[in-house]
């Protein structure tokens, strides 16, 4: 499951994008390489992490309410209905700025997983002394 939530991620998400927004201001200060890599080491923690619940997903079955403009990316609106529990709104954050329709954020309940993540990542930056080096080295070793 964790390779196939990874292979999803690849497929659909605009990683470089959400891992630059997750990394936050330290990104700037990133060279091309770090960049790259913690995008790839943070991909692999966000298979790590999600894929194992991807799990619980199977037999469920998401329903487009509908899409609006935001001018910056679309929203998608749907809800997602699991087997025994209650339906849940999930909208999906899409743009097509790397020429396809890719997502940059997910928002479950109205919690969005970049901004939760940059929380999370923030605080691995903090225990590495604001390395990126030692985050991304964090990122590998971590699920």
């Amino acid at each position: 499951m964790i390779g196939d939530f990874e292979r999803m991620m690849a497929r659909y998400a605009d990683m470089p994008t959400i891992a630059q927004s997750v990394l936050g201001p330290t990104a700037r200060s990133a060279s091309g390489g770090q960049l790259s890599a913690f995008t790839d080491a943070f991909r692999g923690y966000m298979a790590r992490k999600y894929g194992r619940r991807f799990r619980e997903f199977i037999g469920g079955t998401v329903t487009v309410a509908g899409a609006q403009d935001t001018g910056r990316y679309i929203e998608v609106n749907s809800t997602v209905t699991m087997p025994g529990q209650g339906p849940f709104e999930v909208r999906f954050r899409v743009w097509d700025r790397s020429g396809q329709a890719l997502f940059i954020d997910i928002l479950i309940e109205g919690v969005s997983l970049v901004i939760s993540e940059r929380s999370e990542i923030g605080a691995i930056l903090d225990r590495n002394g604001g390395s990126i080096d030692g985050t991304i080295q964090t990122l590998r070793g971590m699920g």
